[in-house]
């Protein structure tokens, strides 16, 4: 049978012989010959036509087919690693993505190779989804059957949406954004946070809507609690399919109306500056207010913020020294085990990992 991450695994707290950090993520190509192949690997096995992938294809062609996501990536793992180096944490750091190279598979080889076997592994999602969570751990598993029994062993830090860090980075980004106003105003000026849109069955399935609208009203309160919203943006699929609204220029177009002439878009969703972010705000935001009159500012992502930083050392204490688990807001800290029946698909079917555990 193959090692965790299967639902439910229990995990003694008393254990704390992890041996090293996976940094799981999306990945995304680094040139415009990665582009159409790496969106294949994206929307695998759902039937999306040629002439959608060649129109998405159009976005990274204004970045000349790179996504900045897995420099990201190299740089929060580098920053990571000097926060380690200080707070006397010897645990070397590995990077894998679901989608491109390094992929998971080839990430988990050089693991075991070096003598890996137990691994606590942070996932570049701050809140509780399907996509942003289970699908990783279906990943990791699939990534585990080829190398057998010696594959090692992934424990998923918990979800961090609440942690004081992510937080704090999140409302140092929007006061920079909010710098650029006048000081009259800032009181005034409309926060729009921002996240991908999800199918509503799936929302259904999950705590992605109550974990973002927490972080939301922590980052607004700490900034002085100027009106705000949460909307979606990235939406894709069949427009058949309710997802989460409402959509991001659709909610800049209601400002608008009433009257407003800027506003703060802070992609509070996302954890890094990537492609969607720099496509769907950076241009299509930001070229919607140009056309309609609502100046957009758009904050950045928690990045390589020295408080992301800490957070991340502090989810590994929490697992390797027993260290407390630090929270904001409302809610106390997500588990660090996932249980059995969260985060499910929200398509009628049972999760692809249930099926491959099934059948070994």
């Amino acid at each position: 049978m193959p090692k965790q991450p299967a639902d439910g695994v229990p995990v003694d707290p008393a254990e704390r012989d992890f041996e090293a950090l996976l940094v799981v993520s999306f990945g995304g190509p680094e040139g415009m010959d990665d582009v159409i192949p790496f969106l294949e690997n994206v929307t695998r096995g759902r039937n999306i036509p040629r002439e959608r992938l060649e129109e998405v294809a159009h976005h990274y062609e204004r970045f000349g087919g790179v996504s900045p996501i897995n420099q990201q990536n190299r740089d929060l793992i580098a920053a990571l690693a000097r926060e380690f180096e200080r707070s006397g944490i010897e645990l070397p750091i590995f990077f894998g993505n679901r989608n491109w190279d390094p992929y998971l598979t080839d990430a988990l080889a050089e693991m075991r190779a070096a003598g890996v076997r137990r691994a606590l592994g942070f996932f570049t999602s701050a809140f509780s989804s399907y996509s942003g969570c289970r699908q990783y751990r279906e990943n990791i598993f699939a990534a585990q059957l080829p190398l057998g029994e010696d594959a090692p062993e992934i424990f998923k830090l918990r979800t961090f949406y609440n942690h004081p860090g992510f937080v704090e980075a999140n409302v140092a980004r929007v006061r920079t954004a909010l710098e650029r106003v006048a000081p009259a105003r800032r009181g005034s000026v409309p926060i729009v946070f921002t996240a991908h849109s999800i199918p509503t069955a799936m929302a259904e399935q999950c705590r992605y809507e109550s974990q973002l609208a927490e972080t939301a009203a922590l980052v607004a309160a700490a900034v002085g609690g100027p009106p705000y919203a949460v909307v979606y943006q990235s939406r894709s699929g069949s427009p058949q399919v309710p997802w989460l609204g409402p959509d991001v220029g659709e909610h800049l177009r209601a400002l608008r109306a009433e009257g407003v002439t800027e506003a703060v878009v802070s992609p509070v969703g996302f954890v890094s500056d990537h492609l969607e972010v720099l496509f769907d705000l950076d241009v299509e935001a930001v070229e919607l207010g140009q056309e309609i009159g609502l100046e957009v500012l758009r904050a950045g992502t928690a990045g390589t913020h020295p408080a992301f930083v800490g957070m991340i050392r502090e989810l590994v204490q929490e697992r390797l020294e027993g260290a407390p688990k630090r929270t904001v807001g409302r809610f106390g800290p997500s588990p660090d085990v996932c249980p059995n029946n969260c985060c499910l698909p929200g398509n009628g079917k049972p999760s692809p990992w249930d099926a491959a555990a099934a059948s070994v």
